[in-house]
């Protein structure tokens, strides 16, 4: 499984890419496979401040319905719009094409984001 080492990850199963202050956000080929084949993204807190573990969306898969956590607090500025016609590049490409979401970051970055190791061993592949 691939964990990216220039991310930061959190225990809910998203991933961060961070860019000066503005975050990329999506969720980890672990919660990808886990969920299965993911069929709806729903992102409706466009332009909207949101602290982190606050809820920023929804992914629907086949089975199942999970809510998307914010892994730091921030503003919404962009939505990954492919997600609405092709939610399935959440499943081939997790890490790139498949990213949800981009939020301003607002404020200090969170100590519980794990480096690609710790998340690796979290999710019980080292």
């Amino acid at each position: 499984m691939n964990f990216p080492k220039e991310l930061k990850y959190t225990k809910d199963h998203e991933w961060v890419k961070i860019e000066g202050d503005i975050a990329t956000i999506g969720i980890t080929e672990f919660a990808q496979k886990e969920l299965g084949d993911i069929v709806y993204v729903e992102v409706e807190t466009l332009g909207e401040e949101l602290e982190s573990g606050e809820v920023f969306g929804t992914v629907e898969a086949v089975k199942t319905v999970s809510d998307l956590f914010m892994p730091l607090s921030g503003e919404v500025s962009e939505l990954n719009e492919e997600l609405e016609q092709a939610p399935e590049l959440v499943n081939e490409d997790p890490y790139g094409e498949g990213w949800m979401i981009k939020i301003k970051i607002n404020g200090e970055l969170p100590g519980d984001l794990m480096d690609s190791e710790a998340y690796g061993e979290l999710v019980g592949v080292s």
